[in-house]
């Protein structure tokens, strides 16, 4: 199963590109994020209040008999998150958080899941564009917007019923985004040019599957666990400081040993081996002066 898993990933980053890749952050310019981030956000409120969710069309839809908002609906949940020192508030929906069989519980930041999903573009607080993305794929969660990344992280797959016919997924988690520019395409907007630049999204999705403990570059240590300096964000981590992150480093030490190999305990997991006295908390993997082949 695990050798399966390791393949099944390989094969989907080959194909991994798709509209939502995060293609925002290639640009650095003297452009005022902070200032964008409280803009976005005070549009982001005028619609969560002038828009509520129709359950029997599944859709959002502007107000106009009364309905109760999207602000002010209890299954509506503000996050507020720091990215690039920015401060953020991201909202989401929760229609429903999914109930997988089996459980592989919540995915992390650099998992892979399976998802459809559909896209618009929020025009005016009362006012949507038409879908600019329709598509149901696997994709990393380490590759996409980060409005992505940190939404899906609180939803949950659901049951694999396919039988003999196409594949069907039912119970999965279901919800909507409503991401801030910032988390979005920032102020370049998107490559093909569907987003344009400081434009705020919306996306409705169902979360059907997940790769637990997904390993980017198959070393045998979970990228989610490649995070030395224990901030939650393995792309900032480069041990031997070689301009590759540790997640996707094949030998994270730079001592010439592939880190699968330095495997003292042959357990598949080279985190959990120390064998140097002189350090004996930091593992063979991210230790220089161990450069054994187990």
């Amino acid at each position: 199963m695990i050798k399966f898993k390791h393949l099944f990933y390989t094969a989907i980053l080959s194909t991994l590109l798709y509209s939502c890749g995060n293609d925002s952050n290639s640009t650095v310019d003297n452009f005022d994020h902070e200032a964008q981030a409280v803009i976005d956000n005070d549009s982001l409120i005028a619609f969560l209040k002038n828009n509520y969710y129709n359950a029997d069309l599944d859709s959002v839809k502007v107000i106009d008999n009364g309905q109760t908002s999207l602000f002010d609906d209890n299954k509506l949940v503000t996050k507020e998150v720091v990215e690039n020192d920015i401060n953020y508030k991201l909202y989401y929906y929760v229609n429903s958080e999914g109930t997988p069989d089996p459980d592989k519980g919540f995915p992390t930041v650099m998992d892979s899941v399976y998802a459809k999903y559909r896209g618009q573009k929020i025009v005016k607080k009362d006012s949507l564009s038409s879908d600019f993305d329709n598509n149901i794929a696997w994709f990393s969660l380490n590759g996409v917007i980060r409005g992505w990344t940190y939404s899906f992280v609180h939803f949950k797959g659901g049951k694999n019923v396919t039988g003999n016919g196409p594949i069907t997924y039912e119970n999965g988690g279901k919800g909507i985004l409503f991401i801030p520019s910032g988390l979005g395409y920032r102020n370049t907007g998107s490559r093909d040019g569907s987003i344009g630049a400081n434009q705020n999204l919306i996306f409705y999705f169902e979360l059907w599957d997940l790769v637990p403990n997904t390993d980017d570059d198959l070393d045998g240590i979970p990228s989610i666990m490649e995070d030395p300096d224990g901030d939650g964000d393995p792309r900032n981590d480069d041990t031997d400081e070689d301009f590759i992150p540790n997640y996707i480093d094949t030998d994270d030490d730079g001592d010439g040993i592939l880190t699968k190999y330095e495997d003292k305990n042959g357990d598949g997991n080279p985190a959990n081996d120390f064998n140097d006295p002189n350090n004996p908390t930091v593992p063979d993997y991210l230790n220089r002066d161990i450069r054994v082949k187990y």
